[in-house]
């Protein structure tokens, strides 16, 4: 689906189905670098079950135009007003890593549109490196190399996807790969600039969930856990041996964690 937005062309997937913005709506957020390719193993599937997806790419990722957006709270208002511009008064919000981020803001700055949250390999706050910073700046091809070996665990490096034929590898190195130059950088800085996560999960009044790999090197199990207290979760899942890239590397464990939150809030 395409619609205009800011006098920029907007991509979101509805996992293949028709859209309707007065259904029960679930909104999935990517993370820095990614696109609404991230979510292909999580839009289907729940598009396909009685569920309304939008899963868009932000502005110079995957197929949507514009400039990158360079800050997490104007990518939570350019959500908001993606809503807006579609007719979704409300939704259900998925944020994977810097999109938990994105989601946590949503949802400080219009808690009325969030119905539930679910924060995916994310934590309150998601520092980073200088030199992945520099490398994104100045020599993308070898950030995104960095963040591809990184981001999988176990499974990914063992090229074992989960869609029959592909590598993980070198399917998240093509997906990254697809986005403007100079997306990833102004998403990392965003990263790298937030600082109220903390701020934003005290103020949460809607039912939260946190989605973590054991063996997460970007966002480490230990800040997940601190993150999932802050915002209620008193029973996190953790998935064993997962990366960072959980909605791709493990797609059943996360779609049964969702979906039993989803149905949880019927």
């Amino acid at each position: 689906m395409k619609t205009t937005l800011n006098t920029a062309e907007v991509f979101a997937s509805t996992g293949g189905r028709e859209f309707n913005a007065s259904g029960d709506v679930i909104m999935f957020v990517h993370g820095s670098g990614q696109s609404h390719l991230g979510y292909m193993l999580q839009g289907r599937y729940f598009a396909n079950r009685g569920w309304d997806v939008l899963v868009p790419d932000m502005p110079a990722h995957g197929l949507s135009g514009g400039a990158p957006l360079t800050s997490i709270e104007d990518m939570a208002d350019w959500h908001v007003a993606l809503m807006d511009q579609l007719g979704v008064k409300s939704a259900h919000v998925v944020g994977h890593s810097q999109g938990g981020l994105i989601a946590l803001e949503m949802a400080r700055r219009s808690g009325d549109r969030v119905r539930g949250l679910s924060l995916v390999g994310c934590a309150l706050a998601i520092p980073v490196n200088d030199m992945l910073l520099g490398l994104a700046r100045d020599k993308e091809p070898a950030a995104i190399n960095a963040m591809v070996d990184w981001g999988h665990g176990p499974v990914g490096h063992a090229h074992d996807h989960t869609m029959p034929g592909q590598s993980h590898l070198y399917y998240g190195r093509q997906l990254m790969e697809a986005n403007e130059t100079g997306a990833l950088f102004a998403d990392l800085s965003a990263c790298a600039a937030y600082s109220t996560g903390a701020d934003a999960a005290a103020a949460l009044s809607c039912p939260a969930q946190a989605i973590l790999g054991q063996r997460d090197k970007m966002t480490p199990l230990k800040f997940g856990l601190q993150m999932a207290k802050a915002i209620g979760d008193e029973t996190p899942t953790v998935i064993p041996n997962a990366g960072h890239m959980l909605p791709n590397e493990h797609p059943v464990e996360v779609n049964r964690a969702l979906r039993t939150f989803f149905e949880a809030q019927k």
